[in-house]
């Protein structure tokens, strides 16, 4: 009989977020219980209770540690791109992968339509310090430190939509599944444009 490894709380901690992350990725929001988490890692509910405190706490912490190596590989996205060794499609794809594929956009809908109001806190926090970072480069760039504020919050709000509604609605109107971030591409290609001194 195989013994379990003992884990620092740390560690418990972080299998836990990752067992939650596949857990919404594979089956949807709704499976992002407490029981459901416990069982993938081979732990017992008052383990999870004692980290998390509840199912909406897991889901905080979870929505937290999305936006956290999300924003991670989108700063490091942005400044390939400013120079020159990434494209804003890739900061595009990436802003809306999150969203979409790895479920950040279903999570955060789940959160407040069952009551959890500061569902988005952690997103809504991490993507803030990620512009607050980036945005004096932004400037150094632009001259404007507003400019990366107005173009996060666009990039998110259409990453967002686009994982809730895009395909149905693009499919409606007769446009490509892409039109969405192929859309949020040309504002960021505009936005380098602008802000590239001339040769």
């Amino acid at each position: 009989m195989a013994t379990r490894k003992r884990l620092s709380p740390e560690e418990s901690r972080l299998a836990a977020l990752e067992a939650a992350r596949s857990l919404l990725i594979e089956t949807g929001p709704q499976s992002v219980t407490l029981k459901a988490v416990a069982g993938r890692i081979g732990r017992t509910h008052a383990n999870l209770l004692h980290h998390f405190g509840s199912a909406a706490g897991l889901q905080k912490a979870l929505a937290g540690h999305l936006a956290e190596a999300v924003c991670a590989t989108i700063a490091d996205a942005v400044r390939a791109s400013r120079a020159g060794l990434g494209s804003p499609r890739e900061v595009v794809d990436l802003a809306f992968d999150a969203f979409d594929k790895e479920g950040a956009g279903a999570l955060a809908s789940w959160m407040i339509l069952t009551g959890n109001e500061d569902a988005l806190t952690p997103i809504v926090e991490t993507i803030h310090e990620l512009v607050d970072e980036i945005a004096p480069e932004e400037a150094a760039h632009s001259g404007n430190a507003t400019q990366v504020h107005e173009e996060t919050l666009a990039l998110v709000l259409m990453a967002m939509g686009d994982a809730l509604i895009g395909s149905a609605l693009a499919r409606s109107l007769g446009l490509p599944a892409t039109a969405a971030r192929d859309r949020a591409e040309r504002m960021l290609v505009r936005s380098l444009e602008a802000v590239t001194p001339p040769a």
